[in-house]
């Protein structure tokens, strides 16, 4: 499915390029707002890092969102998977889905992980990806399968630890983001930022321990290629 760049670059003076650059260094990185802002200046360009945190909040999910839609469908086995997060200072879940090769399909900030939080993201993710699985993997949580009896009992449900690695992987990422980040401050902005960090940083993470060096830098490249597609880098005229 096509995604066509943003449009509500409006009424910014900065090109498109700089804008686009700043939420790829924020989301693929373990920088700070304030980091970026400085990277930026050792560019010869003058921004703050408020404006770089408005950027990310305003564009960040609308980028991540045009990536998804450029994947393939996903698989017919889904894993789901929750940890918990610090969020301003207490513990929240976090619940996420990973298909076959281990792409985040959707993910859910709650405060519990009993049934009513599980059949939430049943509900969200089957809102989001509009497919249901041939067979959905978890652990031994005894939410899942309350939900799974009342939202999806039509798939077959294998709960086994050892079977789940890949969603268990898949939070990897996360936890060093948090850790840079020391917490976050609210659910609504955890999945704000988690929504589009899920969906930005790993597509610039391909399999590199499977690819020679020549194949990496051809798939860096089409990554590249498809972000200035999705964020109207290229073509898409900047404000004065």
């Amino acid at each position: 499915m096509d995604s066509a760049p943003p449009s509500s670059y409006q009424g910014h003076r900065y090109p498109v390029e700089i804008i686009s650059h700043c939420v790829w260094l924020y989301h693929r990185f373990l920088l700070s707002f304030r980091e970026v802002e400085e990277l930026m200046l050792e560019r010869g360009v003058l921004v703050s890092h408020e404006t770089i945190r408005r950027w990310c909040a305003k564009f960040g999910q609308t980028y991540a969102h045009g990536l998804r839609h450029r994947r393939l469908w996903p698989g017919g086995t889904w894993h789901l998977d929750e940890v918990f997060i610090k969020i301003n200072g207490g513990l929240k879940y976090l619940w996420r889905t990973v298909d076959a090769d281990g792409t985040v399909l959707d993910l859910l900030v709650r405060g519990r992980r009993d049934k009513a939080a599980a059949k939430r993201f049943f509900r969200k993710l089957f809102k989001k990806t509009r497919t249901v699985p041939r067979v959905v993997v978890t652990d031994k949580l005894r939410s899942y399968g309350a939900a799974h009896r009342e939202v999806m009992s039509s798939v077959e449900h294998r709960c086994h630890q050892g079977l789940n690695n890949r969603a268990e992987n898949s939070h990897q990422p996360t936890r060093r983001r948090e850790r840079a980040m020391k917490g976050f401050r609210g659910i609504g902005g955890a999945q704000r930022f988690l929504a589009a960090f899920s969906g930005i940083s790993p597509h610039f993470r391909p399999r590199r321990h499977l690819m020679t060096a020549t194949g990496y830098r051809a798939e860096m490249a089409m990554c590249f290629a498809l972000w200035d597609q999705i964020t109207g880098a290229v073509g898409q005229p900047a404000e004065a």
